[in-house]
């Protein structure tokens, strides 16, 4: 007989938390071996308990389930559901990722199919874990409209929240972020450029080139450099440069009246 299913849930509300608790603990195959209130908490109870399956809150204040993802050691990441409001034609994208999800309100029906489909991969060799790369790739395509506000950052066993205004630059070093913020601090994160891009408003930021993202409101002086290309001095004296690409774009959008 194997053992159970070792699960881990988290969501900021309270009711939806409990109800999904309760389902998987009517279910003999599966113990329920933490719950967390938020995204931060979800983060530790994973890394301490290491359990089969997390279910996760898309949408957590502060940290949410992605972040969760991206924030988790790489050697303490389960498989990965994500509990989420969205509705069907969205989330097949999680499927086309081999990624599940339950949707919102739960479904005793559905909620069993992912302890099934998490079951069954663990009783296979090669599918023992999601890796975080396959697991955020998946989620970016259905995550919320709204930009964001604050980006978690790992500091050892604490998580720092940095506030998005206050960040000048974002710059690509293979699968790694810098960020830079006006203070001169530099963070650095595992995250995608084009994912974080994509979460940021269009607005505040601009993009340079392949590798590097600009706060617009930080931009303190745009020098014409050779070969039609720029160098840009930041508020907090950090220089960036463009590429020829990206120098018509930033031309077209900051450069004309």
């Amino acid at each position: 007989m194997r053992e159970k299913l070792r699960v881990v849930v988290a969501d900021d509300e309270r009711p939806a938390r409990s109800l999904v608790i309760a389902l998987l603990r009517s279910f003999d195959d599966v113990e329920v071996v933490g719950e967390a209130k938020d995204g931060t908490e979800a983060v530790e109870l994973i890394e301490r308990l290491r359990p089969d399956l997390a279910l996760l809150d898309l949408q957590m204040p502060e940290v949410d389930g992605i972040g969760v993802v991206h924030l988790l050691k790489r050697n303490a990441v389960p498989m990965i559901a994500f509990i989420t409001a969205y509705d069907e034609y969205a989330i097949r994208a999680f499927e086309l990722n081999a990624v599940d999800y339950v949707l919102k309100p739960v479904d005793a029906g559905r909620l069993r199919e992912t302890v099934s489909r998490a079951i069954d991969r663990l009783d296979r060799a090669d599918a023992r874990v999601a890796s975080v790369k396959n697991v955020a790739s998946a989620a970016a395509a259905i995550e919320p409209s709204a930009p964001l506000r604050l980006i978690p950052v790992r500091r050892k066993s604490d998580i720092v929240l940095v506030e998005v205004a206050q960040i000048a630059s974002a710059v690509a070093d293979g699968e790694l972020l810098h960020l830079t913020t006006a203070k001169g601090e530099k963070h650095t994160i595992t995250y995608r450029l084009k994912d974080l891009e994509a979460r940021l408003d269009p607005e505040q930021f601009i993009r340079l080139s392949r590798g590097t993202l600009a706060n617009v409101g930080m931009i303190a002086k745009v020098t014409h450099m050779p070969g039609g290309t720029y160098q840009l001095t930041m508020n907090n004296g950090q220089r960036l440069h463009t590429s020829r690409f990206h120098s018509r774009q930033l031309r077209d959008r900051l450069l004309k009246l």
